[in-house]
């Protein structure tokens, strides 16, 4: 094998694990472009991420994006918001864990606010629990 064939295979074997890890981590219900908004620590524990509105009001972005439990189970859910520039760095000092409840097939909306204009991009971070 010459070094760019090596390379090539390396590039592939690696976007094969990062892409089937990705994969893994989402609830199946939950659409990949909403996915690719989602940071989840640990297991869905079918809670799905159903849709994601982003609007920008006065330059600065607002979002609201709705989970919805696929089980009968009652959940609950940690979450924030992390905010990012135009090239990936974090905007502001961060924002502190949420807790939400989520009854058995339920569905709730959680929303937030960029904290400036500097913010073009973000991602939910969430934990799902048992009750």
């Amino acid at each position: 094998m010459t070094p760019r064939m090596t390379l090539a295979a390396l590039c592939t074997a690696f976007l094969m694990l990062t892409g089937g890890a990705q994969a893994q981590q989402h609830d199946p219900a939950t659409p990949i472009a909403v996915a690719s908004k989602v940071a989840l620590r640990g297991e869905a524990n079918n809670i799905a991420v159903r849709e994601i509105r982003i609007v920008r009001k006065n330059d600065v972005l607002v979002v609201q994006a709705d989970l919805a439990n696929m089980g009968r189970s009652d959940r609950t859910v940690f979450y924030r918001f992390k905010w990012l520039d135009n090239v990936g760095n974090q905007v502001g000092d961060g924002e502190s864990w949420k807790q939400l409840g989520v009854l058995g097939l339920g569905q709730q909306t959680i929303k937030s606010v960029a904290p400036g204009g500097a913010a073009t991009d973000f991602r939910i971070e969430m934990n799902v629990e048992t009750r």
